[in-house]
């Protein structure tokens, strides 16, 4: 091999293309979504040990449990959407010619993209009602809005990626996934 490692190169044994803005943009989000994976799994390994070796439990320790938990879930629908890396089932897709698969593909993004849409339309009355509401959590008294509102951004970027996606899918389909094709599981 040249100067360059194993893990530079694609499966052709190119350099892999540059990343434009877009494409960083939605590195980030799946960087987030991450992140928020792991901020989870912390609060939930720090809570067992605290509670199992000290008796002790974090002061609302469940409510940021479940406030982390549905951050992760919006977040990750925004990683998952655009990648197309949601479990689907291509019974009809597996069967069509080229021409017909992407016009499927084309249909079901902007079927998502609609059903995300009017989701996020709706958290974001739901965060707005939570701050007029003034609901806070039970120990410490903190208001529970400001993770509705992340959790809602991870909606706006989970509609902006999808939007990309669907763009993609009509105007320049073979930039979508193409270093994420899977093998069928067996």
């Amino acid at each position: 091999m040249t100067g360059q490692t194993a893990e530079a190169l694609t499966p052709s044994g190119s350099p892999p293309p540059k990343k434009n803005a877009m494409d960083r943009f939605i590195d980030g989000i799946e960087w987030i979504a991450a992140g928020f994976v792991g901020l989870v799994a912390a609060d939930i390994f720090i809570s067992v040990m605290l509670r199992y070796f000290f008796n002790y439990a974090i002061p609302d320790g469940y409510d940021f449990g479940r406030l982390f938990l549905g951050i992760l879930i919006f977040w990750g629908i925004a990683a998952t959407s655009y990648r197309g890396a949601h479990i689907t089932v291509d019974l009809l897709w597996e069967s069509v010619g080229p021409k017909h698969k992407r016009m499927i593909d084309v249909f079901a993004t902007l079927v998502l993209l609609l059903v995300v849409t009017v989701q996020t339309i709706m958290l974001f009355d739901k965060v707005v009602q939570t701050r007029a509401q003034n609901v806070l959590t039970y120990d410490l008294q903190l208001p529970t809005w400001p993770f509705f509102l992340v959790a809602w951004l991870g909606d706006v970027a989970a509609v902006v990626l999808i939007a990309v996606r669907t763009f993609r899918l009509v105007f320049n389909p073979q930039s979508v996934n193409e270093e994420h094709t899977t093998d069928p599981v067996e």
